[in-house]
This record gives structure tokens, sequence and C-alpha cells, in this order.
């Protein structure tokens, strides 16, 4: 069985983590030698240290970018790490305890420096990396928000693309996500988190509180909407492979998704996990978006069917862009070169952000 789960692992991630910051020959080095599932996590924090040593000795030569960058991928590594790893509580903490140490090491020497921000909920908190982009604020701000086991490490090329058109932006880690999911569980009224972020947000002096947008991957597509149906103060949404009804995929999905689930949902057994499943549902959600929304889906999605995504989009009332990628797989991480520009042009013309200056960009 951990042979399969593997297998499984090895033969659909590549092209989600390559699009997200780890290098394509880390990961085929890496995940090579392995023979067992339970090897995975000390592999990738193995290859997590690499990435510290070279930052710390970065850091001495006074390469304080090319340290960020290096502590940086070293989050994103023990936060693959640990991804899905559910089975091993404790090694899936302790490599996730280390990805957020580095994030936090690297976050002030982002070129603008990052900030880190924790928003009471409830009784516990949620965390946030905010990153403006070059310029002066309040700016135009987009939430990032993660899906069922990603996190807020793991998304520095996504902000990428939003920084290079002169947008802000604030990676989330939400109910069941990163630092919140040891006290949080998975829950489908993100309408509640929503509201929090959003006026954490509009309290910062560094965020336009007029111009925020929100775009969101797999599940946290589904977060995204169920934001964009909540008469939020919200310009414009993206939902990128998210489903319309978790439950109504659940027979199809493979056993680490579901697995993952129904730990991060705290679900008692795997049928209460599949219960919980059709809470995460769109229907009588969709049609109270009113504000521009794209949804993106790929035709190659194992996890959630392109239909999923078309169903939203003709649901919605306000204006919708909806965009099926034939070769897309899922998250559609295997041609990021089609949406991510797409999704941040999309963005900031919704925002109404001034194109970024040649004066700006000569200074990065």
């Amino acid at each position: 069985m951990a042979d399969v789960l593997l297998e499984t692992a090895i033969a659909n991630w590549e092209p989600r983590f390559t699009a997200n910051g780890v290098d394509a020959s880390d990961y085929k080095r890496i995940t090579g030698p392995l023979e067992h599932w339970n090897d995975w996590c000390a592999a990738w924090c193995a290859g997590a240290e690499e990435q510290l040593a070279l930052g710390e000795e970065a850091l001495n030569d006074d390469r304080r970018r090319s340290a960020g960058e290096f502590f940086a991928r070293a989050a994103t590594y023990f936060h693959f790490g640990k991804f899905m790893f559910v089975h091993d509580p404790d090694q899936a903490r302790d490599a996730h305890s280390r990805g957020v140490d580095a994030l936090v090491r690297a976050t002030p020497l982002f070129v603008p420096p990052g900030s880190r921000h924790e928003i009471p909920f409830e009784d516990s908190r949620l965390v946030g990396v905010f990153r403006p982009p070059l310029g002066n604020g309040p700016h135009p701000t987009v939430l990032l928000i993660p899906g069922l086991d990603s996190t807020k490490e793991e998304f520095r090329e996504v902000e990428r693309t939003f920084h290079d058109r002169g947008m802000a932006t604030f990676a989330l880690d939400g109910p069941g996500q990163g630092e919140a999911e040891w006290t949080l569980p998975i829950r489908p009224e993100w309408e509640v988190v929503g509201a929090s972020v959003i006026a954490y947000l509009q309290s910062m002096p560094e965020v336009d509180p007029g111009r925020i947008g929100v775009w969101g991957v797999s599940l946290g597509g589904f977060y995204a909407a169920r934001l964009a149906s909540a008469n939020l103060p919200i310009r414009a949404t993206i939902a990128l492979a998210g489903p319309y009804n978790l439950g109504a995929t659940w027979k199809d999905l493979n056993p680490l998704t579901r697995h993952a689930f129904e730990v991060r949902s705290y679900s008692s057994s795997p049928d209460a996990a599949e219960r919980r499943a059709w809470d995460m549902t769109l229907e009588g959600y969709a049609e109270k978006i009113t504000q521009p929304l794209m949804v993106i889906m790929g035709k190659r999605d194992r996890l959630f069917p392109w239909q999923d995504g078309e169903r939203l989009a003709n649901e919605a009332r306000g204006e919708t862009k909806f965009v099926v990628l034939a070769e897309g797989n899922h998250g559609c991480a295997n041609v990021i070169n089609h949406h991510r520009p797409l999704s941040a042009d999309w963005m900031a013309r919704h925002l109404d952000v001034v194109e970024v200056s040649d004066a700006a960009r000569s200074q990065r």
C-alpha cells in the first residue's frame, strides 16, 4: 500500500512542485531513490536543510536577497515534505514547524520586505504573509487562499506574478491549513473566515481598502467562491481548479487526498469525512456572486472535473470569465505559463492597477 501511495505522489506531483518553487533537478534527485511513502517527509526535509545551509552561507557573505531566496525555498521543501503526510503527525508537524521558521527568516529579506501577520479568529488565529510590490502604498491587494493541504509556504511564484503587475499579496493559512491546521478544522463557511481577514486587510495602512481581490486554488478555489458569494468588500475573484461539491467527487479522489481531508476536517472516520465533504458545496451560493469572477479549470484534472467550474461560472450572476485549458492537470500546474499571466492581468484590470512603469521595473 505504501508503494502505491509513493507512486501516486511521484507520478502526479512533479508539475505542482516545480510550478511552486521546487527546482526540477531537485525533484528528481529527492524522489528518485525513494522506495516507500514513509521515507517521503525525511527526504524532502534533507533537501530543505541543503537550502538552509546555502541561505546561511549567503547571509554570512551579506548577500541578503539570495539568503531570502534560499530560506524561502527551504520553507517550500519542508512544506512539501509534510504535504499529505498525515499518517505520521509527529514527522509532519516537525517539518511544518521548520518550514514556518524558514519562511519567517526569509520574509524580511525579500525585496521589498514582507511581513508576517496573525489574525485572531475564534479561539485561535489565522496567519498570513503580506508582500507589497515596489512603490508607495496603499496597494491594491490580492488575498491568496491555499487548498486542502497547501499553505502560504508554497506561494512565492504565484505572488511574483501579481507583484510584477503592481499588486500586493496576502498569503493566508486558513482553518485546516498550515499554522491553523492544528487548532481549526476545515470548514465550508469561509464567508465567516473571509469577513475577519478582509476586515484585517482593510485596517492595514499598506492596503488600499477599496481594491481587494481574492485568488484561490483547488479547495481554495471553492473557498474563494464562497467569499465571493458573501457580499464582502471584494472587487474580483479568481477560482482556480476548485470543486463545486466535494462530496460529489469523493469516490473519485485518490487515497492520499481523502485521508488528508479526513485529518484536516477532524473527522472521526472515513465515512464521517465523506459526510463532511458533502457540506463543501456551492449550491445556493454560486448564484449570490455578483462581482467579477474568473474560473479556471483543466480538462485533465484528476480530482475535480472541469464541468464543476463551468457550472460555477454559469450560475454566478456577475461578469464572469470561464477558462478551460485542454492540457491542464489539477491546479493547471503543468500550464502555468497559460493561466498565471492571464489571471494577474485580469485581476489588475479589475483592481484598477496602473501598469508598472519601466522605471519601477529597472529597480528590480
